[in-house]
């Protein structure tokens, strides 16, 4: 077999190649749209190569499948997280936000009866959309129908599935979009997750990295590139890149105490506008009070670093945590605290809640229901002397029916309140935002599934140039590798 694809990997380096020249139109070129048809089918060929090329190659070099659950696009959208930009500091056991279907199964093991260590799986998903607001803009709405073509890598090495033992996971999923009108807002995103554990006789590690190279008005994830997360805060197509690390360490301090300590991470950059960084720490000390129930409490301390003119801004936390594991069908996380916040002396101290939750409940065979909220402070990028506190709560439903089909609803709130980092800056705007996604998938084949959605978002803005509604309907295929 590997003889057969000797060449896979000059064409692996070609593709490469090609992905780092490729270059979207900027929007001041807009009025050369004729010229924008050369780019879409470079864009098509650029995209059909890399589905090819990444098969063969990893066909040619991958030791072990994965055994997969035959599962539809939309059951890896159900248990994706809910907030596709950098996630708030964890909780002791966090929700298993990160559950991807796709992932071999704990205690798989090859013909010869042992575990199989190296995993890989091989995902293309096409979508083609039609969207009646692509700028998500109040003022200028502009519809037209747009293709997404995403291929996804997994690898692995250990128990990535049931993340108990050690082990290392890479997910990579590029986004080619292609505008059928507006060639100009053609783009190529990229979102990338590296995670990794390692148990010692009485210490955990576990460190992840997020990437998110975004080119639109969404915030994605690798598990969710619909568009449910819209950036609020610049309401726009714009250029963002993200970058989160986070890493834990649990010390066993005894059979009921444990040492949870952290680091977390966050760029935000952002090309045209006020790119932010923030790193904070933290430590608590955990109890386990019942087999069921594990009480935590601690603080967490940080340093956020904000470009010219905004002030950097220090903050400490102080924070109540609980996981209770009810029963097999039910589990609750949550943690809660107040933020006290200083701004190098421009305002007064700020004090705020601060606040994450997440339930996951799967009350009969096939059905999921997941539950989660949050509130934390964030900066905004496109007003200058500006923070804003983001609170908000998800509702994720699916429900599978007959084996081969699957129903699909998310549903979404989001409050988004600004207020002034210095004397003197009247920060009035406040947002609501809802989103609504039902959705539904049929299996056709094992490693085949297609299915519609459709997808209504709105911002009720207190400055009406940020307020839009949008409205997407979409039909999708994904095969599996």
């Amino acid at each position: 077999m590997g003889e057969s694809y000797a060449g896979a990997p000059i064409a692996v380096r070609l593709l490469a190649k090609q992905l780092r020249s490729y270059r979207p139109m900027p929007p001041q070129f807009s009025a050369r749209a004729r010229a924008g048809i050369l780019t879409r089918w470079c864009g098509v060929g650029l995209a059909l190569q890399m589905g090819i090329f990444i098969v063969c190659a990893f066909a040619a070099r991958a030791q072990d499948p994965i055994t997969e659950e035959p599962l539809p696009a939309s059951a890896d959208y159900t248990v994706a997280q809910t907030d596709p930009g950098p996630p708030p500091p964890s909780l002791p056991y966090p929700v298993d936000t990160y559950n991807s279907q796709s992932a071999a199964t704990t205690g798989e093991s090859d013909s010869s009866g042992e575990p199989r260590r190296f995993h890989y799986n091989l995902r293309l998903t096409v979508r083609g959309v039609y969207d009646d607001n692509i700028f998500i803009s109040h003022v200028n709405r502009v519809s037209d129908y747009y293709f997404a073509i995403e291929p996804m890598i997994t690898i692995g090495f250990g128990d990535i599935e049931g993340r108990g033992g050690n082990y290392i996971r890479l997910d990579y999923m590029p986004s080619v979009i292609l505008f059928v009108d507006h060639s100009d807002e053609d783009t190529v995103e990229h979102l990338i997750r590296l995670e990794g554990q390692y148990r010692f006789s009485r210490l955990t590690l576990n460190l992840s990295q997020d990437v998110a190279i975004l080119d639109g008005a969404n915030l994605n994830s690798t598990l969710d590139t619909t568009g449910l997360q819209a950036n609020l805060d610049v309401s726009a197509r714009t250029r963002l890149n993200l970058y989160t690390t986070r890493l834990r360490a649990n010390y066993e301090l005894s059979g009921k105490l444990f040492l949870t300590g952290e680091f977390d991470a966050s760029i935000y950059d952002y090309p045209d506008f006020i790119s932010s960084e923030i790193f904070s720490g933290g430590l608590y000390i955990n109890y386990n009070w019942t087999p069921k129930v594990v009480v935590g409490i601690g603080g967490t301390a940080g340093y956020d670093l904000v470009d010219d003119p905004n002030p950097d801004q220090t903050f400490e936390q102080a924070n109540v945590r609980i996981n209770y594991q009810m029963t097999g069908k039910l589990s609750l996380t949550a943690s809660g605290g107040v933020e006290f916040r200083q701004f190098e002396g421009h305002r007064g101290e700020r004090i705020s809640p601060v606040f994450e939750a997440g339930a996951v409940y799967h009350p009969f065979d096939g059905t999921t229901v997941t539950l989660t909220a949050s509130r934390r402070m964030l900066n905004s990028g496109f007003f200058p002397d500006q923070d804003f506190a983001a609170t908000s709560v998800t509702l994720r439903i699916q429900q599978r029916l007959l084996q081969r089909i699957y129903l699909g609803l998310a549903a979404g709130y989001e409050n988004a309140d600004y207020f002034s980092t210095v004397n003197g800056v009247s920060a009035t705007r406040d947002d609501d935002y809802y989103f609504v996604e039902p959705s539904v998938d049929v299996l056709i084949t094992r490693f085949w599934s297609a299915g519609v959605y459709y997808l209504h978002r709105e911002d009720i803005s207190s400055s009406d140039f940020f307020s839009f509604y949008d409205n997407q309907v979409g039909v999708r295929a994904t095969v599996r590798f």
